[in-house]
Order: C-alpha cells, then structure tokens, then sequence
C-alpha cells in the first residue's frame, strides 16, 4: 500500500484524482479558518477516503470517481445542498455508498479476506452480494452518525424517520449497482506495468 501511495501519477486520471486529494485537504483548512467547526469536520471527515483509493492503488479513473463522489458528497453538506436540492441528498448516498463499497471490497482483497478481481478464485457473484452487503452497513453506520450529531452537536443536521430510510434504501441500491461494476470492470490497476 505504501508503495501505491507513494507513488507518482503517469495519467492524467492519476492527476485529476491528486488534485481532488489536495482541493480535498485544503477545504478542511479552509472552512477550519473561515467557516464552522461542523463544516470543517465534515470535510475533514472525506480526507481518509480521499486517500484510500489511492493507497489500495485503484486505477486512475476509479480512484478519481471515487474521490469526485466523496468531496461532492461533503460540499453538499457544508453548502446546504441536501436540503435546497430536492432529491440530491438520493442521487449522493445512492452514488458515494456505492463508490464506498466498491473501495470497501478492495479493501478486504488486499486483507485477503475476499478474493482479488485477478484472482483465480474470483466469482462474479461474490462482490454483488458483498458489496450490497457493505453498502447497507455503511449507510446504516452513516444515519447513526447523522442521529448522533443531531442529538448531541448540533439540531442543524436534518434527521428523520422517512429521510433515513430513504438514504438507506439508495445507498443499498447503489452498493448493489457497485457490485456489479467491481463483477465486470477492474478497479485495480495492473501491478508490475512498464514504468515511463
């Protein structure tokens, strides 16, 4: 993983999905300076899976789709989006649950816990139902979250009963529609390729 961190980026993907990283840092210092601690928590919240693409050494275009999803879906929050757009607070958990679980899946091959995309042991049906599976834990996890804030920081967070099973039946579907990508498309780039 430290040598996927580590190393340089070769596409213009592997570029664009650096910079989201970097706009991605430089926001929670932003809105730490200039804008509320919630908001800045936010974001800072995003920097890990921001990161993690990157460390499990997800090919260009994947890691920066996952990136794009996970910064829009905190700038929704701390610009209000979720509550000024109807329906975008959908469109966001069923799109970032499942780019969540799709990194979710990558995580556990490289734990070895589940086969590898290039593993011989690799059955199609595998990340469907798993990653279906970790979208609904995620999105579970996630209104808990939503729930405590609310209860303990601070009342601006919207919660309710019909919201939170709203955002977890997307999310759900946006797992299973992940799981399915990470069945038929390689997600990882291909070790030991020709270095430029």
């Amino acid at each position: 993983m430290k040598e996927d961190f580590l190393r340089r980026p070769r596409t213009v993907a592997e570029y664009g999905a650096d910079a989201i990283r970097v706009i991605g840092v430089l926001s929670v210092l932003v809105a730490a300076i200039w804008s509320t601690p919630t908001d800045a928590g936010i974001l800072a919240l995003a920097t890990p899976a921001l990161m993690l693409p990157r460390a499990l050494g997800m090919r260009g275009g994947a890691d920066l789709a996952v990136g794009v999803t996970v910064l829009v879906a905190a700038a929704s929050n701390v610009f209000d989006l979720y509550r000024s757009v109807p329906g975008w607070d959908l469109v966001v958990h069923f799109v970032c649950t499942g780019a969540i679980a799709a990194t979710g899946y990558l995580v556990l091959a490289r734990l070895r816990i589940v086969p590898a995309q290039d593993s011989p042991e690799f059955r199609r049906r595998i990340p469907v139902v798993l990653c279906t599976i970790l979208g609904l834990a995620v999105s579970a996890v996630w209104e808990m979250i939503e729930w405590a804030g609310r209860t303990f920081v601070t009342d601006e967070i919207f919660v309710t009963y019909e919201d939170t099973i709203g955002d977890m039946a997307l999310g759900g579907l946006g797992a299973l529609a992940a799981g399915v990508l990470v069945a038929f498309v390689r997600l990882e780039r291909v070790r030991g390729a020709v270095k430029l």
